[in-house]
């Protein structure tokens, strides 16, 4: 699994070549799809062998360079996560702001392996685009420029994601309970795997104030991806992303079931994911390895590491970006329960589930008093204020996302810091001290703490970080 970027993509390329060929194909035909994956061909809990299986599947879809012949392009649609038509066809489908913008998924994610960063060369725009995706301009007021976040261990944030979920639903529930029961208010903090997200008040009528609810959704959804934590799960991401930078849609949103249309982008193409090959690029994300924490063969790094490590708790960093959070189960299933329409949720479609401790990397994993799986990812999975009018280069985006103030982004989670440089959510800070000064608004005493600290201080600290790594 941890292979050198070109590597990864030479070998996905020979996988997909060994594919079956598609009806009619000759073994050279420029279409990087040799067969779609059927609904059921994967299905219920898969072993080991099976689950390996899949993950090459979804490992050669996820390094192919789509083509037209497989359904890139969409002449008569915009990037909007709502399918919406266009007026006309673009001059050029490819186009650098609203996309096309990439020939794979690896285009982007590849960085120090595949599944890993992007370059500042690779941001992307991310525009809602529910009517027109035709703009030609960079200029903030159209759409919010993005550098790629690494996708290593995203399985475990996902599942994390969902347990948090289901403990936020839970304190809703037992609120509502007892204030029927009691005919008087109940005000219940929400907090999960030791991350508070502020409180809610439930009323003996039913009605919940939600006001005093911080981080997340009013739904109480934890959406674990994007910097601004609008994505609930992979299946999500891999659906948006195959339309906005490929054109590449997916049956199970721009199918007949959404749209009465089996080519909704009319580039004469249907089908062009099947609702397998999306469960497959999900698999293989999901089953990326965790970064790792670097062993310095220098002792001088060690020794300012290990006092990194300190000044890192003491200067408040941990407060956001926590060491780890505890996950009871490594059994994920596909489709989940928590997406959206436009996204096969769990009992809409053949599901199938398959348990990360399969997987040679997840012995790494500690585990603690109550058996929990400890994930490092130095993350909270909550949204916060990035920036105030003294520190502000982080709330440089003009537009909302789903409804997420412009200043508010969530959490970054630092395994692999050391690995995925340039930082901050539009790439434009090259150093880590950069974006550690760059931290405002609830983020703002950290910064302080650290400028607080001595040059000799700063740099140990940046010790650490540098041995939060993504192997090759």
């Amino acid at each position: 699994m941890r292979r050198p970027y070109f590597a990864a993509v030479v070998a996905a390329a020979l996988t997909a070549s060994t594919l079956p060929l598609a009806a009619g194909d000759t073994p050279w035909a420029e279409r990087a799809i040799k067969d779609h994956i059927a609904e059921g061909e994967f299905a219920g809990t898969l072993d080991r062998e099976a689950l390996l299986e899949f993950i090459a599947r979804g490992e050669a879809l996820f390094g192919a360079r789509f083509t037209e012949l497989d359904g890139v392009g969409r002449p008569m649609a915009t990037q909007a996560i709502i399918p919406t038509k266009r007026k006309r066809p673009p001059a050029s489908e490819f186009h650098r702001t609203a996309g096309l913008d990439a020939n794979a998924c690896a285009s982007c994610h590849n960085d120090p392996v595949m599944g890993g960063a992007g370059d500042f060369s690779v941001n992307v725009f991310v525009s809602e685009g529910f009517t027109n995706s035709d703009f030609d301009t960079t200029d903030p007021q159209f759409s919010n420029e993005r550098n790629t976040n690494h996708l290593m261990g995203a399985g475990l944030v996902e599942l994390l994601a969902r347990e948090m979920t289901a403990d936020l639903a839970a304190i809703r529930s037992a609120a509502l309970r007892d204030a029927r029961g009691s005919g008087a208010p109940v005000k219940a903090e929400l907090v999960s795997k030791g991350v508070r997200f502020g409180a809610i008040t439930a009323l003996p009528d039913g009605i919940v104030d939600l006001s005093g609810i911080e981080g997340v959704d009013t739904d109480l959804v934890v959406r674990p991806f994007s910097q601004k934590g609008v994505m609930t799960s992979l299946r999500q991401f891999t659906i948006n992303a195959a339309n906005h930078h490929h054109g590449m849609q997916a049956e199970e949103r721009f199918g007949p079931r959404w749209t009465g249309e089996k080519d909704f982008d009319a580039d004469g193409h249907a089908a062009e994911l099947t609702a397998g090959d999306v469960s497959a690029l999900v698999a293989w994300q999901a089953t990326l390895p965790l970064p790792d924490v670097m062993t310095p063969l220098d002792e001088s790094w060690t020794q300012a590491a290990a006092r990194g490590s300190d000044l890192f708790d003491d200067a408040g960093c941990a407060a956001c970006h926590r060491r780890a959070l505890p996950l009871k189960s490594l059994v994920f299933a596909d489709p989940g329960p928590l997406d959206a329409a436009g996204t096969l949720r769990s009992g809409e479609a053949v599901g199938l589930s398959y348990d990360l401790g399969l997987l040679k990397w997840a012995e790494t994993l500690e585990r603690n008093e109550d058996g929990d799986y400890l994930v490092p990812l130095f993350a909270d999975l909550k949204r916060h204020v990035m920036a105030d009018r003294k520190v502000s280069a982080l709330g440089n985006e003009l537009l909302g996302q789903r409804f997420v103030e412009r200043n508010v982004f969530q959490t970054a989670e630092l395994w692999g810091i050391a690995s995925t440089a340039p930082y901050g959510h539009r790439g434009d800070f090259t150093t880590l001290d950069g974006i550690i000064r760059a931290h405002g608004g609830d983020s703002r005493p950290a910064r302080e703490a650290y400028l607080a600290l001595g040059e000799s201080e700063r740099s140990d600290l940046i010790a650490f970080l540098k041995t939060l790594v993504i192997s090759k």
